[in-house]
């Protein structure tokens, strides 16, 4: 596809005003009148921005679900999912006939699970979805430090878990995944209208790059956590009393060291820290070493089981020298 930049000359009128002609058929597009108002923004790299909205008010988005050709439940909660981080401001589900309870179920999980979403309108037949959430009532940080707290308080309870065999505990931390998934998708949802609203992206004050960043790092404290729930799976699995508790000691140890990795890439992130980052990213091989040198006996009947918690400990730490580079990449 080609992409062809239309040129337009710079014309001065009185002493000192210069002006540049529109195009006719954006005007046409959107309905722009003689007098009416636009907006011009500067941008870093030094293009002008021109937009017809002032605000983001008029930047509603709608999307439309026919039930009648989705059967199934889980496909209907990741497309509403999607919708929703897609930055859809209004959601229906709609059907030519009374729509299932397994269906009106799905809408109400999504609802559940989702920050800011409401059930507007509800029929026989429609059910409409609205996103309530302004934007800027969320601002990225906030999100990005509380994903922080959660992730690393479900690591260090499921490896207290382990070490005590506590299945309560366990269970807990498998909880607590819902709810750091609502704030990953609130980060990639934000990410999506930011892209889409450079009004709102200036009103956050941050730049494109600032937004594509915190999405990444979202994902990342996403995935620890995930790490966090596979060891207390994992937990739920094992007999306590059967573990050597040297075989504990050293896997705390490797945690110890994990946790560590992730509390200096948030340091390093708020700090804006090149060499706390870098430090971070070159910590990585201790992490891998002592994981390397953790020996589980051979004949142990969790042997796979603790294989699997030792690898989550060490991916955990991965994602956090993966943060640092994102952090360096920033800051450069």
């Amino acid at each position: 596809m080609s992409f062809n930049i239309e040129t337009r000359k710079v014309q001065k009128t009185g002493g000192s005003t210069y002006i540049v002609s529109l195009p006719k058929e954006w005007i046409d597009k959107h309905g722009i009148q003689v007098k009416d108002t636009i907006g011009i923004l500067s941008q870093p790299d030094g293009n002008l921005l021109i937009t017809p909205y002032i605000s983001s008010e008029k930047l509603v988005r709608e999307k439309k679900f026919d039930v009648d050709e989705i059967k199934n439940s889980d496909f209907l909660f990741r497309l509403l999912v999607g919708a929703y981080i897609m930055g859809y401001n209004i959601i229906e589900v709609k059907s030519s006939k009374k729509i299932e309870s397994p269906i009106r179920d799905t809408v109400r999980d999504f609802r559940k699970i989702t920050i800011g979403t409401e059930i507007m309108e509800e029929t026989d037949n429609n059910i409409i979805i609205k996103d309530l959430l302004d934007p800027k009532e969320m601002p990225f940080e906030k999100t990005i430090r509380r994903m922080y707290i959660l992730a690393n308080g479900m690591h260090e309870d499921a490896l207290k878990a382990l070490e005590t065999g506590d299945k309560r505990l366990a269970e807990k931390v498998i909880e607590s995944d819902d709810e750091i998934d609502r704030l990953n998708w609130l980060v990639e949802r934000q990410a999506h209208i930011v892209l889409q609203d450079i009004i709102l992206c200036q009103k956050l004050d941050i730049t494109l790059e600032d937004a594509s960043n915190y999405k990444f790092i979202s994902r990342f404290l996403e995935r620890i956590a995930d790490h966090a729930v596979k060891i207390a799976r994992n937990v739920l699995l094992i007999d306590y009393q059967k573990i050597d508790k040297g075989l504990y000691k050293n896997i705390m140890n490797a945690s110890k060291i994990s946790l560590d990795l992730l509390n200096m890439s948030l340091d390093a992130w708020l700090q804006n820290d090149l060499n706390l980052a870098n430090e971070n990213i070159e910590s990585i091989e201790k992490l891998a070493k002592v994981c390397n040198t953790i020996k589980i006996n051979p004949n142990s009947e969790y042997l796979v089981e603790i294989g699997f918690i030792i690898e989550s400990i060490r991916r955990t730490g991965e994602y956090s020298s993966d943060i640092s580079e994102i952090i360096i990449n920033n800051l450069i």
